[in-house]
């Protein structure tokens, strides 16, 4: 322990990541134990205490091993310098003396002093044994994690998916250089290396952030990250300035700065790069694309992540007028909701071509619904290889649904608005034969639910005793070897995709219901995978299917083929010749049964599902019982199928009264 430790104070917060518990443990220790250290500082409701004391009394008390400082032990010495720049140039200097050979600090990085000097050789010393790109990264997430709210970072798969549309625009060329005008932390750059990967020579990296402490941080990366490619980062105000690489470059790949007023308008009315109009004060995206367009070759593509509100502002209009009838804008494709900060906006990504095609058209890709179902059952994802794939299809001139390609003409109108919904969105022309279905299948409908009813009715209720009724448990029907519990989980790394599953996919059992009407599915190849690595549970025939979440609860009998599986999802697989499956769905189903079995034991509300009664009966009786079943499941069917129909039936009478096409006479 030295000196410097007397110095470095910890928060409540900072001494549970060091000890690797959560803030409650800390506060009881400081109740429990009286030679828990004093505060030296803060408030009450916010003490701190010095460093060496804290690490002395964790030791002491077999709160942390007493082994050589690892990076937990040292990062606090690095918080403690407070700031963010400062933090992330120690990062840096760290990061330039893991790469092969030693990265020379950039001539405007500020000069350390004695104490940064130490901590850097600390932190070296504590990620020794490491590669060096892994203990960068874990540098770098330490880093992220104290300034995430003050730091946005472009996610991966968004950066993966810009490189793969530039490929795609780009075709078999070879690709001399990459650039990322506003670069951060690299990532637009790590992914286009990623892309090209196989390309010899590969291509150049170059980046510009107006962020110094970024900019050296990205440089790092691309070093560590990327070594056999050519990889340059500067700091720099890339529209003041107006940075231009020494020669034009084949590709960039942007996601600028958004709302900015003061991004130097009134300096820059002249400049040269406003070849589609000078943008407005208040669309500094617009003065960025027109940078991205300025210095691409003569065959260079851009591919620039926007907010959505640039293709609709009215002050942007004339700029994206000219960018449509120059033919240089290709595609504008719309993201999910959460795809990338600010999360709470669909961003979209703007694909443009430095060679100009007047007249040609654009394509819009609408990927707001590539959506897939998160690992844990519950929310969604942005489904990237869906929107990837339906984007690509697109540019090759396919059109697959929510994809349109519109005549440069069509968008040259007082608002030349590039919202790709607004172009994508099918308007239904409904007519006489369309009405006439929708009544066939409703009356259809109507049948079934009345043949169902007519069958139903021809049972007659008997009386029984509830109190005098003969109960056994499915614990017990277990353990005579009966039935087979199934319990499932949820594959770690499956993203399950949505909507109705094609003849190769296979239906997922998720412990929640979706709002929005989407089944979750995999493709049944990758799901067989998924069984045959011990990984996943599929059903089969027969099983009895049981949702186990309480406020879900729900059972039925699984005649549709194999399912998968998620957490909080039971099969109980019955030896037909003994139980029958029927019987035992409608038992499971009984008013009462889930709430008698449900379990508090956690934070989430479960039913145990060896806990829910079944109703004793003979082979005969429970064959008798199963029917019944079958004829109410296929009452309830013929009743959501009428509900169904009647929904289709009231949308087309709507389509027809807005066009005015219903007519009483």
């Amino acid at each position: 322990m030295d000196s410097h430790d007397d110095s470095v104070t910890l928060n409540l917060a900072r001494i549970a990541r060091l000890a690797g518990v959560g803030r409650a443990a800390v506060s009881n220790w400081r109740r429990r134990y009286p030679d828990f250290p004093q505060s030296v500082g803060g408030t009450d409701a916010s003490p701190v205490f010095g460093l060496g004391e804290v690490e002395a009394w964790l030791l002491r008390h077999k709160k942390i091993e007493d082994t050589p400082r690892d990076l937990s032990r040292v990062w606090p010495k690095v918080e403690d310098l407070g700031d963010r720049e400062g933090m992330a140039h120690v990062v840096a200097a760290v990061g330039e003396r893991l790469t092969e050979p030693a990265l020379r600090p950039p001539a405007a990085a500020p000069e350390p002093d004695g104490t940064t000097r130490a901590l850097v050789a600390e932190l070296l010393e504590a990620v020794r044994g490491q590669s060096a790109v892994e203990a960068f990264s874990d540098l770098m997430e330490c880093w992220h994690g104290v300034h995430v709210r003050q730091v946005p970072v472009t996610p991966e798969p968004l950066a993966r998916a810009a490189a793969v549309l530039a490929a795609g625009v780009r075709g078999a060329s070879p690709v001399r250089e990459v650039l990322d005008p506003a670069c951060g932390l690299g990532t637009f750059l790590l992914a286009a290396a990623d892309q090209w990967s196989g390309q010899l020579p590969p291509p150049a990296l170059v980046g510009v952030d107006g962020d110094p402490a970024q900019a050296r941080l990205a440089r790092v990366r691309l070093r560590l990250g990327h070594p056999g490619n050519a990889s340059d980062t500067r700091c720099a105000d890339v529209l003041r300035a107006a940075v231009r690489p020494p020669l034009p470059v084949d590709v960039v790949l942007c996601y600028p700065p958004s709302n900015e007023r003061d991004w130097g308008r009134g300096e820059l009315m002249s400049d040269p790069r406003w070849t589609y109009g000078l943008p407005p004060l208040a669309e500094p995206e617009l003065a960025w694309l027109q940078h991205c367009l300025s210095v691409l070759a003569t065959d260079g593509v851009a591919v620039v992540v926007l907010p959505p509100a640039v293709a609709a502002r009215r002050a942007g209009r004339r700029i994206r007028a000219g960018l449509v009838r120059a033919g240089v804008l290709r595609a504008v494709v719309a993201l999910p909701v959460g795809s990338a900060p600010p999360y709470g906006v669909g961003l979209h990504l703007w694909v443009l071509a430095k060679d100009e095609q007047p007249g040609s058209p654009v394509v819009f890709v609408d990927g707001s619904d590539c959506r897939a179902t998160s690992s844990s059952g519950r929310g969604t994802v942005t489904n990237w290889d869906g929107l990837r794939e339906r984007a690509l299809a697109a540019l090759r001139g396919e059109e697959p649904p929510g994809t349109a390609q519109v005549p440069a003409e069509d968008l040259l109108d007082d608002e030349t608005d590039l919202t790709p919904s607004r172009h994508t969105t099918v308007r239904r022309a409904v007519g006489p034969g369309e009405l006439r279905r929708a009544w066939a299948d409703w009356d259809g409908a109507l049948v079934d639910l009345t043949d169902a009813a007519r069958v139903l009715s021809t049972y007659r209720a008997v009386a029984t005793d509830p109190d005098g009724a003969d109960f056994t448990l499915v614990a017990d029907w277990e353990r005579s070897g009966a039935l087979r519990v199934v319990s499932g989980r949820t594959p770690a790394q499956a993203q399950f995709r949505q909507g109705s599953a094609p003849r190769d996919g296979l239906r997922v059992v998720t412990a929640w219901r979706s709002e929005r009407d989407e089944t979750p599915w995999l493709p049944t190849a990758q799901a067989l995978e998924l069984e045959a690595a011990g990984q996943a549970e599929l059903t089969e025939f027969g099983d009895v299917v049981v949702v186990t979440a309480a406020g879900d609860f729900d059972a039925w009998v699984e005649t549709a083929g194999p399912c998968l599986l998620t957490a909080q999802t039971v099969a109980l697989r019955p030896d037909p010749e003994v139980l029958d499956p029927f019987f035992l769905a409608a038992c499971l189903r009984a008013p009462g049964n889930g709430r008698g079995a449900a379990s508090h034991a956690s934070t989430t509300s479960r039913v145990d599902v060896r806990r829910l009664r079944v109703l004793r009966a003979p082979r005969e009786r429970q064959r008798a019982v199963g029917e019944a079943y079958r004829q109410y499941v296929r009452f309830q069917a013929a009743l959501a199928g009428l509900g169904e129909r009647g929904e289709h039936l009231g949308t087309v009478l709507a389509d027809l009264l807005g066009q005015g096409g219903l007519s009483g006479e």
